[in-house]
């Protein structure tokens, strides 16, 4: 039986890499993911970008079969086809988790709950070390759309919510910036002020937004010009995206038109997408 997947992007509210905490909105730039056990050799084709690593879809796939006790089989193909840019800190890699642990339980009339599975991608990510934070923040944000608050430390859900439909553009330079090797000691003495953000996020995530991005920028040496001249533009709320380089905006409905056609081709517009179902936050004391 063939299984579907599907997840979506996010963009940054809060960086979890100085203080644990993460925030994010997502996005409707779309993950699908293809799944058949068939044959006799596993492959996988990322579609979107053919010289990427298969190590962590195939670990997502060996950790399906292994939490539905089943063998998993000599031979299977995963196509993977993602709108979202990777590497440029807008959660291709949660993304991806989510989109093929959702088609292999599919393929297989699996049933599992919501936040066990993105806990699994989670582990599958760690494991694949594409995370620095565990991205338990990101990969909920693409899973569950609307304003995602997270402890990463914990692995918890602290806040969702809606923020209603607002136009993104989002700025993606060429280069690539890998989790691997990323220094954040810098990130982590920005704490304090990132600490603040968190703060003014719960009431107004793209004002926090537009904090984080400056703080992370500054830490991290990237340039934060893009986000400057979308806010002169209007933008609610600008920043840098995870660990960059991509600078996202977020803008009222119809007032990106003007914005984007000063950008050029290295943009990508979208919109916020609010979740179909806002999940429960998560107890201290356990996690539901």
């Amino acid at each position: 039986m063939t299984g579907h997947g599907r997840s979506y992007g996010a963009i940054t509210v809060i960086n979890a890499m100085p203080c644990g905490i993460g925030a994010t909105i997502g996005v409707d730039l779309v993950t699908n993911s293809v799944f058949d056990a068939v044959g006799k050799e596993r492959k996988v084709s990322i579609r979107n970008d053919p010289s990427e690593d298969d190590r962590m879809a195939r670990l997502c796939v060996s950790a399906a079969y292994s939490r539905m006790g089943v063998p998993e089989p000599p031979g299977w193909d995963l196509e993977i086809f993602s709108q979202i840019p990777v590497s440029r800190g807008l959660k291709s890699s949660s993304s991806a988790c989510n989109s093929i642990l959702s088609a292999v339980f599919d393929g297989n009339g699996f049933e599992i709950g919501t936040m066990e599975m993105i806990r699994m991608g989670v582990a599958c990510a760690r494991s694949a070390g594409v995370t620095v934070t565990g991205s338990f923040d990101d990969a909920c944000g693409c899973h569950l759309g609307g304003f995602v608050m997270t402890d990463n430390t914990k692995d918890r859900l602290m806040l969702h919510r809606n923020i209603g439909t607002h136009d993104v553009v989002i700025y993606v330079p060429d280069e690539k910036i890998r989790k691997k090797g990323l220094q954040t000691d810098t990130l982590k003495a920005s704490a304090q002020i990132i600490r603040k953000a968190i703060s003014v996020s719960k009431t107004d995530p793209f004002s926090a937004m537009t904090i984080n991005g400056k703080t992370i920028a500054s830490a991290s040496g990237i340039d934060d010009s893009w986000a400057e001249t979308a806010l002169m533009h209007g933008a609610l709320g600008a920043g840098v995206s995870g660990s960059g380089p991509a600078v996202a905006a977020v803008f009222n409905r119809g007032k990106a038109k003007e914005f984007i056609e000063t950008c050029g081709n290295e943009c990508i517009m979208t919109r916020t997408r609010d979740a179909e179902v806002l999940m429960r936050p998560e107890t201290e004391e356990g996690q539901e």
